[in-house]
């Protein structure tokens, strides 16, 4: 059984192209959940009046849905959006998932979609067959092409962040990290039993995503492949403190700042470092990410409290990725690259480079999914 989870914010534009997806599926054993939301106080701010609006009509057009196996949470009109204190998509999906959890089997899949995200006719079909062929994964990051626009400066936006996303996860990939992912809550799927596992989502106001991704590495491998892919819209938001949308928003005006082409040197300092974890076990020796480390963690003692706790090698190397996660190396990579580079890419067209940094991320995701069984 397939679980799908879709939190909606003013998108009844894209709900009769959702429907269209979800009903074109060729694998019909699945159930979705939509999570219609917004915090309280909209609904007495004229600011907001239009997305209480909106997300109106989409709860009705979602309530004449008969021939799709739907569930519709509603999290947006009086007495029941979210209070402000913890309203934002991270709680939709939240919501979501933890009411999926009460009803799904451990073997079942959850799919995590964006209302913006167009889906092939086979996609449920090609999430099932990958995990049935890779049973030991503890989730997937699916692939993912942004969609084009009519709008020219639009496309720049969206194909200049695509190649920061592209050239970020090819550098993790090429060193063999255990964290060479990127999140999108569009693009999400794993198995009921590793969501129970990391404690479910936490949430939060942005990047969910990126955090419940990362849990899901300190527990086992992602898939990073999957024949199929998603094509979220490539649009302006401010909705969340980061993320498409805001990065987008940001390059509109010329700011790339928090979106920078991190020196493949950096990467590769973050290699040595994981190849001396085991030396550290038996004692300190010099790491090239020493300086950053003692900036973030406020002391130069890191290592001997692992090994006060961690009794064997193994243990202590598998602690030292865990506390080394996803977070941590982009925090590196910033703390190394303080402003932002935009010379390797500066005279190219983006959208030729954007597919030729996808073919690369593609040969090494499927290399990566080779090991997982």
């Amino acid at each position: 059984m397939i679980f799908v989870a879709i939190p909606i914010l003013r998108e009844y534009e894209n709900v009769a192209g959702l429907l269209a997806d979800l009903r074109s599926q060729s694998y019909k054993n699945f159930k979705t959940f939509f999570c219609v939301n917004n915090p309280a106080s909209w609904l007495v701010k004229d600011l907001h009046q239009i997305d209480v609006e909106d997300n109106a009509k989409t709860l009705q057009e979602l309530s004449f849905v008969d021939d799709l196996d739907v569930v519709v949470i509603d999290k947006s009109s009086y007495g029941n959006a979210f209070d402000d204190k913890v309203a934002g998509v991270g709680m939709a999906r939240k919501v979501m998932m933890d009411r999926i959890l009460s009803e799904a089997n451990p073997e079942d899949l959850i799919v995590s979609l964006d209302a913006d995200t167009h889906f092939l006719p086979d996609y449920f079909a090609s999430v099932a067959e990958n995990f049935t062929a890779h049973k030991s994964a503890v989730g997937m990051a699916v692939p993912y092409y942004h969609l084009l626009t009519d709008n020219e400066v639009q496309n720049q936006c969206i194909l200049r962040y695509e190649v920061y996303m592209r050239h970020y996860c090819i550098n993790l990939l090429k060193i063999n990290n255990p964290y060479s992912f990127t999140a999108l809550g569009s693009a999400m799927a794993f198995p009921a039993k590793s969501y129970l596992k990391v404690g479910g989502m936490t949430a939060r106001t942005s990047g969910e995503d990126f955090y419940f991704m990362q849990n899901l590495c300190k527990t086992g491998k992602l898939l990073l492949w999957n024949d199929l892919h998603v094509y979220p819209q490539a649009r302006y938001s401010d909705r969340v403190a980061f993320g498409t949308g805001p990065a987008m928003a940001k390059g509109k005006v010329g700011d790339w700042k928090s979106y920078p082409f991190y020196d493949e040197k950096y990467f590769q300092e973050v290699k040595n470092t994981y190849n001396l974890f085991p030396a550290l076990f038996v004692e300190d020796v010099a790491t090239e990410m020493d300086d950053f480390f003692e900036y973030i963690f406020k002391t130069k003692d890191l290592w001997s409290p692992l090994r006060k706790n961690f009794k064997t090698v193994e243990q202590f190397v598998r602690a030292c990725t865990v506390k080394i996660d996803a977070l941590r190396i982009l925090q590196f990579l910033r703390f190394r690259q303080k402003e932002t580079d935009e010379i390797p890419y500066a005279n190219e067209n983006l959208s030729s480079l954007r597919d030729k940094l996808f073919e690369e991320e593609s040969l090494l995701r499927k290399k990566h999914d080779l090991s997982i069984k």
